[in-house]
């Protein structure tokens, strides 16, 4: 009886880790194309922000294409690590420039590392891959 309650709870709990995941991503989705689509649509506090951090006013375009590109690569299931591995680096990008700003970079860190655990808990590829395996006894270390 207990191990069909441990059951019952452990897909419970699988199902809530998986609808987080799914809530939060979208969240996160949604502001990268949002954010995107300000930069590539010109919009003035996008182009100001970026003038204001040193970047001239002809990068916000090309930055806000590539937001976007990333972005759906990263929702397609498919692309979806092609994807997590890009927009890491632009989030790195965004880090770099926070630091030599002087302003808090906790944010794009906290945003890379939340795109790749929700993308953890939806993609099995992702958790084999990072999951460490377990050695058989007999297995050289």
């Amino acid at each position: 009886m207990e191990a069909i309650l441990d059951q019952g709870s452990s897909s419970a709990t699988a199902t809530a880790k998986t609808w987080t995941a799914r809530i939060l991503g979208s969240l996160l989705v949604l502001f990268l194309l949002f954010d995107g689509a300000g930069k590539a649509l010109q919009f003035a506090p996008y182009v100001e922000g970026t003038v204001r951090v040193g970047y001239p006013a002809s990068c916000v375009v090309p930055l806000g294409i590539v937001l976007l590109v990333c972005t759906i690569l990263y929702v397609v299931p498919r692309t979806a690590v092609l994807g997590a591995i890009l927009l890491t680096g632009y989030l790195g990008g965004a880090t770099a420039t926070h630091v030599r700003m002087g302003e808090p970079f906790l944010f794009p860190v906290v945003f890379g590392v939340l795109l790749w655990a929700c993308l953890y808990v939806r993609d099995e590829r992702v958790r084999t891959l990072l999951l460490p395996r377990q050695r058989d006894a007999g297995e050289a270390v």
